[in-house]
């Protein structure tokens, strides 16, 4: 934050509240956000915020809308199984770059503008795909389910891209072949380069359009 984002000519607002709450909550995480840490990133006193925002829970609500407002929004009337693939990519991306962000999306009531204008923007591309809105709503949950289990693996696994060759050759040692026969041979799989490990998000987002287009088919 410079010096020049505390004077007087940036008047606090809404907006610059959130963004500097944003800002906090990417760096050092969600549990790190409160008013005064706030307040301090500003160049405020606590209470000033108030004029602004009604307590954390509508900071969290806030910035949990400007994370959705930058997801790539599907366009109805296009190619559903296109427009939900670019759909589910573009969330998985954003959700990468804001952490804190998957959890705080699965956990909240969400009725911020970006949010409900990306639902319903699914829900319409989906409807006038030939879904019923019965199967529209599983659909797309589906799909959720995936992008947010995915993202919530990445975020947390212990290991790098980097470092799965070298974890194989240091715990195929715990899974013995007489014990683990099917881990053990993937396990050394890995280990002579056959297969790296690493899982595609891409790989069970197709399996659900396909199996979705099946349904949609059969309808």
């Amino acid at each position: 934050m410079t010096e020049i984002d505390k004077s007087p000519q940036f008047p606090l607002s809404r907006e610059r509240v959130l963004a500097a709450a944003l800002r906090i909550a990417d760096g050092d995480g969600i549990e790190a956000l409160s008013m005064r840490k706030l307040a301090q990133e500003l160049g405020v006193k606590a209470m000033s915020l108030y004029n602004h925002v009604a307590n954390k829970d509508d900071i969290v609500d806030g910035i949990v809308d400007m994370v959705v407002g930058e997801i790539e929004v599907p366009e109805i009337g296009s190619d559903w199984k296109t427009a939900m693939r670019r759909r589910a990519i573009s969330a998985h991306r954003v959700l990468l770059r804001h952490p804190w962000a998957t959890m705080a999306m699965m956990s909240r009531m969400n009725v911020g503008s970006a949010m409900l204008r990306y639902v319903d923007a699914t829900l319409g591309c989906l409807r006038e795909a030939g879904f019923s809105f019965e199967m529209a709503d599983h659909a797309w949950n589906a799909m959720d389910s995936h992008i947010y289990g995915f993202t919530l693996q990445e975020l947390n696994f212990p290991l790098q891209p980097n470092e799965y060759f070298q974890a194989a050759r240091d715990f195929v040692s715990f899974i013995p072949s007489d014990r683990y026969p099917y881990m053990n041979q993937l396990t050394h799989y890995v280990m002579e380069g056959r297969y790296d490990g690493l899982h595609d998000f891409e790989f069970g987002l197709g399996l659900i359009l396909d199996g979705l287009d099946r349904l949609r088919e059969n309808v």
